[in-house]
């Protein structure tokens, strides 16, 4: 809108001449701007002045005009500034980004009955479950010792220290491997007054491989304040007692190191729900017992007696909110609380809800029984790790089963038995369902075991057979025809001959090399040579020979009657 002019003229006394009254409206602006002229008594002058007004008016009030609409859009601006209140920048909330660590791992619950169940990608409850312990054992391979046991000991305790500094808690890491007379010497490790190659001058009867094993753990709780506790019976304790028993030790040896008489764990382990939780689990499995092994469980009554009471100083010195880490062996927990082991020592003290045991990469997977005692809380594979010593995912087994739509009663009797004894693989149980889909070779896989166990280790194994018979034939009627000439189709019967011969030995010569996969063991495999040697016994030495009545040829008589005819 622009501004309007308005040229007022009034009387304010009847004798004066009139006043001049400038009134500039300017838009959305309240204010007035008014000038008086007084003229004097001359009209002459008056009339002069007022036409020198009139001009100065027009003249200055484009000016007033365009200073009024600078004043006006300053005003504006600064009446927004003060009433209006000032509305708060509100930036995007900054995303809370949780990172979940990811183990790469394979995990089974072993407390399911049945098979141990495997636990999907979301693994929140197993940590949850970590959590909530004070007591978490970590059993790695004793027998055959594992360098993947060391990797996922160090995985699991670093998402242990995550979730332990956003709860505030302490955290600390129990090693069986370093006896409890280096602690002194770990103390120094974790202050930085020694480095790695100062301790490891302490534990010079370690092999270097074992060393670099250990190396990353410990640099990893130096690095992030994770407290390390030597558990370890001191070496000259327990060579003794594997030597001479508890009674080889001295007195105040045996007052720290064995536990007092009628604690149940002195005599050996013959609690009768054990045993048979044991038996269960390791039906074949003889357990001499002689002055050695009687000796050797002494010896691991004094280790598991001596770690059981590091632990329980460990826990009540850390607090109520602190949470234990112990690496061990796995025959050391075992069926936990309720086995015989470090956790069923302490179970009195520690409540078993407050331990968990975790076995890291077991040689076989077992199936629980109504009433049996779980081996474990979980079983920890890791991902790498392939499927040699009987370590498959047996929900990936099931998972191929339904995927085929068979059952496992349609299977051949020695894949039966081998899912049994834990040797199947998923990949191979693939391998068997794809043959499946050619009628030829299904029916040779399910008729022949010779033929599915080659196919099932070499699915190309048909075609390596196909490739050496046409050559051979191809080669042996080239050779029969250059040989024969114009008489080759007059001696036809001999070319027939020659070739069958040459497809007999070459394939026995593809057969008898080809890998071959077995799920039967030499036991098994008795009654099948049984009945090749009873074959064999049934058939007489000549084509004239006859069976005496009431007597029966076998094959040791007839290798006899071979025998003498050679002459050896």
């Amino acid at each position: 809108m622009k501004p309007h002019i308005h040229i007022i003229t009034s009387n304010f006394n009847p004798s004066s001449p009139p006043h001049l009254l400038i009134r500039c409206r300017l838009p959305s602006f309240t204010r007035l701007l008014t000038l008086s002229l007084h003229p004097h008594d001359n009209p002459h002058d008056a009339r002069r002045r007022s036409s020198a007004v009139s001009r100065r008016a027009v003249l200055l009030t484009p000016f007033l005009a365009a200073a009024g609409t600078l004043l006006l859009q300053q005003s504006q601006s600064l009446a927004e500034e003060i009433t209006l209140p000032s509305s708060p920048v509100t930036s995007p909330p900054p995303k809370v980004v949780v990172e979940e660590a990811l183990v790469s791992a394979r995990i089974y619950d072993a407390t399911a009955i049945g098979e141990p169940l495997a636990v999907g990608k979301d693994k929140s409850k197993v940590w949850e479950k970590l959590m909530n312990a004070r007591i978490v054992y970590l059993g790695e391979a004793e027998q055959v010792p594992i360098r993947d046991d060391k990797e996922l000991e160090l995985e699991i305790v670093k998402n242990l220290k995550k979730r332990c500094v956003e709860n505030q808690r302490p955290l600390a890491l129990a090693l069986e491997a370093f006896p409890s007379d280096l602690q002194n010497q770990l103390d120094q490790f974790m202050a930085k007054r020694i480095d790695g190659e100062g301790l490891k001058s302490y534990v010079s009867h370690w092999s270097a491989q074992r060393w670099q094993e250990y190396e990353p753990i410990l640099n990893y709780c130096r690095d992030n304040e994770v407290r390390l506790v030597a558990c370890g019976t001191p070496l000259k304790i327990l060579r003794t007692a594997q030597a001479e028993g508890i009674r080889g030790l001295s007195k105040a040896e045996r007052k720290a190191y064995s536990p007092p008489a009628g604690s149940g764990f002195i005599s050996g382990f013959s609690s009768i729900s054990r045993r048979s939780s044991m038996e269960n689990h390791f039906p074949t499995q003889s357990i001499p017992f002689g002055p050695s092994s009687y000796l050797s469980a002494q010896a691991r009554v004094v280790d598991e007696y001596n770690m059981s009471q590091i632990i329980l100083k460990e826990v009540s010195d850390g607090g109520a909110t602190s949470l234990l880490v112990v690496v061990t062996g796995a025959n050391h927990v075992q069926f936990g609380s309720r086995g015989t082991g470090v956790p069923a020592r302490i179970s009195k003290k520690i409540q078993k809800k407050n331990q968990v045991a975790i076995l890291l990469n077991p040689e076989r997977q077992y199936i629980r029984r109504e009433g049996d005692v779980p081996v474990a809380d979980f079983l920890w594979y890791s991902a790498a790790r392939p499927c040699s010593r009987n370590c498959f995912d047996r929900a990936e087994i099931a998972r191929v089963m339904n995927a085929a739509g068979r059952q496992r009663d349609a299977l051949p009797q020695d894949l039966q038995k081998g899912l049994d004894l834990g040797l199947v693989s998923p990949e191979v149980l693939q391998n068997f369902f794809d043959l499946e889909q050619y009628p030829l070779i299904s029916e040779l896989t399910h008729r022949f075991q010779g033929f599915r166990e080659r196919l099932l280790a070499d699915p190309k194994f048909l075609h390596r057979l196909a490739i050496e018979e046409a050559i051979s034939i191809t080669t042996t009627l080239l050779a029969q025809y250059e040989r024969r000439k114009e008489n080759f189709f007059e001696e036809l019967d001999y070319v027939i001959t020659d070739t069958a011969r040459g497809i007999v030995v070459d394939f026995f010569t593809v057969w008898l090399p080809a890998p071959t996969i077995s799920f039967l063991s030499n036991a098994d495999g008795a009654d099948n040579m049984d009945a090749i040697k009873g074959l064999l016994g049934s058939i007489p030495d000549n084509a004239f020979q006859k069976n005496l009545a009431g007597k029966d040829w076998n094959i040791s008589h007839s290798s006899k009657n071979l025998q003498s005819r050679i002459g050896f």
